[in-house]
């Protein structure tokens, strides 16, 4: 019981050293990896973190310039505790592992990585290594596999493996009438990712894009060949031009996965089992033609560029009125078609009305055919005059690709009787001066006012204003209104001079317009345009505010210019941090980064950095 006892104390002891040498340890940041390596032969590359609280965020991979990444980064964690003659020690190791290749032989430098560890930056050393083509009669069958490998799991990716597509719903249409156009990623390996994309600005349409959110991976046959396809863009494109459009290519690069299975005593990944190599493949569309057809001539005056399937109902007001009283019109057209484009009908109405603004209500959903829904336009008029008047039928006319014609809609024609106004006076009835604009005298005898008879109490006029204290008094304000506009307008004129306090003084302004139209699109649901106008509006803000050119910029730069300007350290990393997400966001598949989220914190980033470099 006594020795039990014991050792429960000893330990007790240990644990307790073992928390005074945990402070005492020493972070190092090292890398490991051969200084000799043969061209076409995998090695490994670890970025090794010994007792540290790494902030794995930070991490900051060289560019591994001479070298092809197979795979990684992968993370590991270890830790190990000794104790001896009463001393604890423990050590804890972080590790980074990338698996490359050097394709050509010579000498080759792994640059610096970066990581923070306990609020504070450490990198490794550059490290040279040399990469050299040994003697092929030297190699063992092992190592000859070894040294082709690079180029055989290149070859594992054959050329059709991996298509992008533009598919078009129809190559010829008219002009108005609407294309879908889906982007399409068609693979017979599995993919970890796409990047570089290059989209197309679709010259010549007007495009909207759709959710692809709801589409499902499907099984398509390409050319006797069955793929995995999915629809990563989808467009509806209205033509505003006839005649031959192209659309430019859309590029980008995709990152295929392959999986080996691990025979070999060579085993990158702590142990046997499969390997995960990433290969990269440039993918394009090509250009794609379409023919735009011009729509028939002969259109009726009632056109205005209405292509697709409609109907119209109008609903008249009272077919009597009193005179000066208001009433409306209604016209409702709804359909499919580009009813974004549509135009108000022409409500044609006598002299005698006032016709005031027209007031438009929508309710348009856009679906893979086209645009449907509704349109109403409301028509507010006066009617100032009594009488009898008939108003000619309203006239909307659409082009209809089914039919391959213009179809007229019209309404009811609309018979008014316009009774007296009853609050007008008996005694001066209700005239309209005809030439006159809405502002001008509508009544004769109901707005002038007249001659007052009887004597008149005459007053003296006042002394003349100049040369009295009154007149100096205002000489005097006038001159230092002046002086006080010219040395404003001095020194706004001496300011817009000096490029660096503009720019500085824009920087949130001009941020702020660019969340805005981010904002936009994320109600839109338009991931990649939402991350690019965030990357747009966090760089060029940081470009503006520190007067350093965009191209020169770095997340490291911003970081450390930030805190020399007095921005907490925390803040300067939470802004580099967002920027790497949209950065992993724009082009990726997933969707495990929320724009709502990035936004919040963009803004609020933005906010912070503004208030804490205006206090210093």
């Amino acid at each position: 019981m006594k020795l039990h006892f014991k050792n429960i104390i000893l330990l007790l002891v240990a644990v307790l050293q073992f928390v005074v040498a945990r402070a005492d340890e020493n972070t190092t940041f090292e890398v490991n990896t051969p200084l000799l390596v043969s061209v076409g032969e995998p090695f490994r590359v670890e970025f090794i973190l010994t007792n540290g609280d790494p902030d794995k965020k930070t991490f900051e991979a060289p560019d591994f310039a001479g070298l092809d990444v197979l795979a990684g980064p992968t993370e590991s964690t270890s830790s190990s505790f000794t104790y001896v003659n009463g001393k604890s020690s423990r050590t804890s190791t972080y590790t980074i592992t990338y698996v490359v290749v050097a394709q050509s032989a010579g000498n080759i430098t792994i640059g610096a990585a970066h990581i923070t560890s306990d609020k504070k930056q450490y990198s490794t050393k550059p490290t040279p290594i040399e990469a050299v083509v040994e003697n092929t009669r030297q190699q063992s069958n092992d190592e000859e596999v070894a040294a082709e490998r690079g180029t055989a799991l290149q070859n594992r990716v054959a050329e059709d493996d991996i298509l992008l597509r533009l598919n078009l719903s129809r190559n010829s249409v008219y002009q108005g009438e609407p294309i879908r156009a889906s982007l399409t990623l068609y693979t017979r390996v599995g993919i970890g990712g796409l990047e570089d994309a290059k989209l197309p600005s679709f010259n010549g349409f007007w495009s909207q894009e759709l959710p692809v959110d709801n589409y499902q991976p499907e099984r398509k046959t390409v050319n006797g060949k069955v793929y995995d396809s999915q629809i990563i863009k989808e467009y509806l494109l209205y033509p505003q031009q006839s005649g031959e459009i192209t659309i430019e290519p859309t590029t980008l690069t995709a990152i295929a996965q392959i999986i080996v299975q691990n025979n070999r005593n060579y085993d990158p990944f702590f142990g046997s089992g499969s390997e995960i190599y990433n290969i990269k493949r440039k993918l394009s569309t090509g250009a794609v033609k379409l023919n735009i057809k011009p729509l028939p001539e002969g259109a009726p005056a009632s056109f205005t560029g209405a292509v697709g399937s409609f109907t119209m109902k109008a609903q008249q007001p009272a077919s009597e009125l009193q005179a000066n009283s208001a009433a409306t019109y209604t016209v409702e057209i709804a359909g499919t078609g580009n009813l974004t484009f549509l135009q108000q009908p022409k409500l044609e109405l006598p002299s005698s009305f006032e016709l005031y603004n027209v007031r438009s209500t929508e309710s348009i959903q856009t679906t893979i055919n086209g645009t449907r829904g509704y349109r109403r336009y409301e028509y507010p008029f006066i009617a100032r005059a009594e009488g009898e008047y008939d108003i000619p039928a309203v006239e909307f006319t659409y082009f209809s690709p089914e039919s391959d014609s213009y179809v007229t809609l019209k309404s009811e024609p609309m018979h008014l009787n316009i009774l007296p106004d009853p609050t007008a006076g008996a005694s001066q009835p209700a005239q309209i001066i005809t030439g006159t604009t809405k502002e001008s005298v509508r009544q004769l005898g109901s707005d002038i006012r007249f001659i007052k008879l009887g004597n008149p109490a005459l007053h003296s006029s006042a002394a003349p204003l100049m040369l009295s204290g009154k007149y100096f008094a205002l000489l005097a304000l006038i001159i230092a209104a002046f002086l006080a506009l010219y040395f404003i307008l001095r020194r706004k004129i001496r300011d817009s001079h000096n490029a660096v306090l503009v720019r500085n003084r824009r920087a949130n302004k001009v941020a702020v317009q660019r969340f805005r139209q981010a904002e936009r699109y994320m109600r839109e649901g338009n991931r990649h345009a939402f991350f690019e106008e965030m990357l747009r509006a966090l760089w060029g803000y940081m470009s503006d505010k520190l007067n350093i050119p965009v191209s020169s910029l770095t997340k490291e730069s911003i970081r450390e210019e930030l805190q020399r300007r007095g921005c907490p350290a925390e803040d300067a990393q939470l802004y580099t941090d967002i920027i790497s997400r949209c950065d992993e966001a724009q082009y990726s598949p997933a969707e495990s980064i929320q724009m709502s989220d990035v936004y919040k914190q963009g803004v609020s980033i933005i906010s912070r950095i503004e208030s804490s470099i205006k206090r210093k």
